[in-house]
């Protein structure tokens, strides 16, 4: 035991070192000692049944003891669940009273601006100090009547507490569309549920929303210059790139004269600045990437060297990246996928959770983000098919479960081997295939999402990028599709574009495409990394471009028909993830600088 705890404490340290690398000196000066952070490291390592509280390693800690008339006492806990992010907390009061301990999730909306301190206000009151103002915020006070109490029975899923200084954040129903809810009753409640779905999938949504290129007749609208602020253009073939190609049913206004787009070129989204929108097909990209060269990747059929693909850029000079659960989805528990002799009988989930309660996924955008933000789209997979079920990935740390975190609340562990997405505290993006020693950096990232193995990763060695190793392998992959390994399906995808001082996240929409479609694509947009978001339907796809004009807020959309993916309410159009809870997880884009 001696020298675990050495090694804990060791560990403690390099990760505190690793911290103030990466946030500065506030790292430190807000850490947990390092004793208890190891003990807290130790808990979150441990292989047990545990809290979500306890699988937060970095967290904090402040307590008051209020007493009242007639003997009344409580006990109120402010737990900050990762203080170098300082954006979720967990407030407990236990009143002492036989019940258990009631909870609330707090949300700090100024992470960088605001630090919430837990205090007495009165011997029989709990407030909150540290919120831009001198005055103190009350939150409970014993006798009933707390505004967090209030604020639970809002039924809001962001309650504002402290005059919107903070949020409590309470559960809601998630919306989902009727083709979820059919396929999760059949996986729920049919025996034999999976076949049907699976067969539905080959024989009728196979190709279902597959888009043909077509060249254009007339002059190509201008796409923009190569020394414009927009990202690099696709390595195309010279000989379709003489012709234009019809951008079919993209949803996106564009800065055009016509809709004959210049295949592999960017162009404008109108009064989006720093947004850019392209198509073309992989029949286009310069034969380097449809050689075979790479013995990783398929060569592509004649369907998907024709499938139109859609592109949406981002420059993330001028936008933050956020990720955010949604209210079901990802879950914490088992996938049935890994191999029984990978999984532990004693745990509720492959990290020792099976719930993430008493904390809130909520599903939707941050009031205090709403006015900023320009785009979100749809996530990764759902927890039951996140995780291998064949190939060297299947056999370690419990199946390879992915991995995510929201507001550097570690909800499950991000494991080596998976293709990553992060984004730290400081609001810098990055991705990258995550390994163990990655695990120092865990308390500086804000959010982060698994989904699978890279498409593409970068060599180093080589200073250049290369298609991942699985790329053409379905089970080791874990690419979805069929039992059949019939891989072609609608498909989106997200990928890193880097050169010098420039950086691009870009999003794309594969109308069919299989994994190596995909691969020969980012890598012909010069991508410095690229993974798989989700697949098969429009829902799970999905991408949404906020759109301020004329005073009006209009929501565009990747593809035509995905606005069936957003909600009609009484009071009108409620965008998906922007006014609506959803069950499934996503990404949205907030531009810098202030709302």
């Amino acid at each position: 035991m001696g020298s675990l705890r050495l090694r804990m404490m060791a560990h403690a340290r390099h990760t505190l070192a690793a911290l103030a690398a990466v946030l500065g000196c506030w790292a430190l000066s807000h850490a947990q000692p390092t004793d208890v952070l190891a003990l807290q490291w130790d808990r979150y390592e441990a292989q047990a049944p545990k809290s979500i509280l306890e699988l937060q390693p970095f967290r904090s800690e402040a307590r008051v003891q209020l007493a009242g008339v007639g003997g009344k006492v409580a006990t109120v806990t402010l737990t900050n669940l990762n203080p170098h992010i300082n954006a979720w907390f967990l407030l407990t009061v236990d009143a002492r009273e036989g019940g258990a301990p009631r909870a609330y999730h707090l949300e700090n909306p100024q992470p960088r601006n605001a630090w919430p301190q837990l205090a007495q206000a009165r011997a029989d009151v709990a407030a909150m100090t540290g919120l831009g103002t001198d005055e103190a915020c009350v939150l409970w006070r014993l006798g009933g009547g707390s505004p967090v109490e209030l604020a639970a029975h809002s039924g809001l899923p962001y309650a504002p507490l402290c005059d919107g200084r903070l949020y409590l954040r309470n559960p809601v129903a998630g919306h989902r569309s009727s083709l979820e809810a059919i396929t999760q009753f059949l996986r729920d409640h049919v025996y034999g549920g999976e076949e049907i779905i699976s067969f539905a999938k080959d024989e009728i949504y196979r190709d279902h929303f597959l888009e043909r290129g077509a060249g254009g007749t007339g002059t190509c609208s201008a796409p923009l210059s190569t020394s414009s602020a927009a990202p690099e253009p696709a390595a195309t073939h010279p000989e379709p790139n003489e012709g234009c190609i019809v951008q079919g049913s993209l949803g996106l206004d564009l800065e055009v004269a016509s809709a004959n787009l210049v295949p592999g070129a960017w162009y404008g989204v109108r009064d989006l600045p720093n947004v850019y929108a392209g198509v073309l097909t992989p029949e286009h990209l310069a034969s380097d990437f449809l050689s075979g060269r790479q013995p990783g990747v398929n060569r592509l059929d004649a369907t998907e060297s024709n499938a139109l693909v859609y592109l949406v850029a981002f420059d993330l000079a001028s936008f933050e990246v956020h990720f955010a659960l949604g209210t079901d989805h990802p879950q914490l528990d088992w996938s049935p996928r890994p191999p029984e002799a990978v999984r532990d009988p004693r745990l509720p989930g492959p990290d020792g959770v099976g719930s993430a309660a008493p904390l809130v996924p909520n599903g939707m955008v941050s009031p205090a983000d709403v006015d900023r933000t320009v785009a979100a789209f749809a996530g990764g997979f759902k927890r039951e098919h996140g995780a291998f079920r064949y190939g060297p990935l299947a056999l370690v740390n419990h199946g390879s479960h992915y991995g995510f975190i929201q507001q550097g609340v570690i909800f499950s562990k991000l494991q080596p081997g998976l293709a990553t997405v992060f984004v730290t505290g400081a609001g810098q993006l990055d991705m990258k295939t995550w390994t163990h020693a990655d695990d120092s950096m865990l308390g500086a990232i804000r959010d982060a999402r698994q989904n699978g193995v890279p498409l593409i990763e970068y060599d180093a060695a080589r200073g250049m990028s290369r298609p991942g190793a699985f790329v053409n392998q379905w089970g080791p992959g874990n690419w979805s599709g069929s039992a059949e390994e019939v891989l072609r399906t609608v498909r989106a995808g997200a990928c890193l574009q880097q050169s010098q001082s420039r950086r691009f996240l870009i999003y794309a929409y594969f109308s069919a495409a299989t994994p190596s479609a995909m691969a020969r694509l980012f890598e012909a947009y010069h991508c410095r990394y690229a993974m798989q978001l989700d697949i098969n339907a429009l829902e799970h796809t999905y991408l949404a471009l906020y759109v301020r004009r004329n005073r009006e807020r209009l929501v565009e959309h990747a593809v035509q028909g995905m606005e069936q993916c957003d909600s009609r309410t009484r009071d009108g159009f409620a965008p998906r993830f922007l006014a609506v809870p959803d069950d499934r997880d996503f990404f949205y884009l907030t531009r810098k600088g202030s709302p």
